[in-house]
């Protein structure tokens, strides 16, 4: 498994993409990775863990996109960036698979201009694996396309089903379109033909129809479609409001016992771990010709080396051979195909 990492990427330089593709090799001596970065920071980084181990390379590039730069913009100006030379890697074929803690604008946008979308796909979309009360689900698109047309999120929900039975392991994932009301007639011209198409596509007999914000954390679904700018947002609050509740209520907790006190700063310790995005590492973009694994800007070793493993694992389980192959089969509508 050849990925090439994003050194660049992420609020802190090299050092945590160095040091989390150190413990993913030690873990996974079968995966191979090229840091891809500027030669200067990337050495300076090296030089304070020593010498790098052979399935560690260096490519060059020039330069990296900063998170508060517009996306467009920078790979214009910038054409051999980090995560441009990336891409490129994945695109000639010299590596499997793209990981980066980067500016996810440009992840996205450095990915479309390869235009390595599976055979059938119309436009990627980001998937996150959410907690529940029954388990976890998958939401889809939580931020490549904020513009989307309504083949796009049937499309949605087709790779969510699989990447759900593949990688949570739910063997027939219920699918449901995030909108204002679980009604029929619903929400926008978007919904409402989004609606009608999910209907008649191959998930037919999976999809329960549209739900609310408040039926994500119930677990009513295992696989919730919308579009990227609804996405996004739903992740922002969520992320906020997890962290919100477990310092207040963990805060609170442990104010409020006067014995077993250290006892309760573990439990809280270890709940906030469970439910902390560098347990899954990063997002997979859902789509393309290969492997791509968004992570949080944010990123600590940990999380780089967890965003490496379900790189592999990604491969391992044929995802994309899986989401072509449904993508194929004909829709309820004869004569017309998705």
């Amino acid at each position: 498994m050849r990925i090439a990492l994003d050194a660049m990427g992420g609020d802190y330089g090299p050092t945590p993409n160095l040091e989390g593709a150190l413990e993913a090799v030690e873990l996974n001596p079968d995966l191979r990775i090229s840091l891809v970065g500027d030669v200067e920071p990337l050495q300076e980084a090296v030089a304070k863990v020593g010498e790098l181990p052979s399935a560690i390379t260096i490519v060059e590039s020039e330069g990296f996109v900063g998170m508060d730069e517009k996306p467009t913009t920078a790979l214009r100006e910038k054409p051999n960036c980090s995560i441009a030379r990336a891409w490129q890697l994945l695109a000639t074929g010299t590596a499997d698979a793209v990981v980066s803690a980067g500016n996810t604008g440009a992840v996205v946008a450095a990915g479309l201009r390869t235009r390595r979308f599976l055979r059938g796909v119309r436009r990627p979309g980001i998937a996150v694996r959410l907690p529940t009360m029954n388990g976890s689900c998958v939401l889809i698109d939580v931020g490549a396309n904020p513009a989307a047309r309504p083949e796009h999120l049937v499309q949605y929900g087709l790779m969510g089903v699989v990447y759900a039975q593949k990688m949570l392991g739910i063997e027939s994932p219920r699918v449901g379109l995030m909108n204002i009301g679980s009604e029929d007639g619903k929400g926008t011209d978007l919904y409402r033909e989004t609606h009608a198409g999910l209907l008649q596509s191959v998930i037919r007999d999976q999809y329960i129809g549209n739900i609310e914000g408040r039926d994500v954390y119930h677990g009513n679904a295992d696989v919730i479609v919308c579009e990227g700018f609804v996405g996004n947002v739903v992740l922002k609050v969520s992320e906020s409001m997890a962290e919100f509740m477990l310092k207040t209520v963990g805060h609170t907790l442990v104010q409020e016992l006067s014995t077993e006190r250290d006892l309760a700063r573990q439990l809280v310790g270890r709940l906030t771990d469970q439910f902390h995005y560098r347990e899954s590492g990063g997002a997979p973009l859902l789509g393309v010709d290969g492997v791509c694994i968004i992570c949080h800007g944010s990123s600590d070793p940990r999380s780089i080396r967890n965003a490496l493993r379900m790189a592999a694992e990604f491969d391992n389980q044929h995802i994309n051979a899986q989401i072509t192959e449904l993508l194929g089969q004909p829709r309820s509508v004869p004569g017309e195909t998705i």
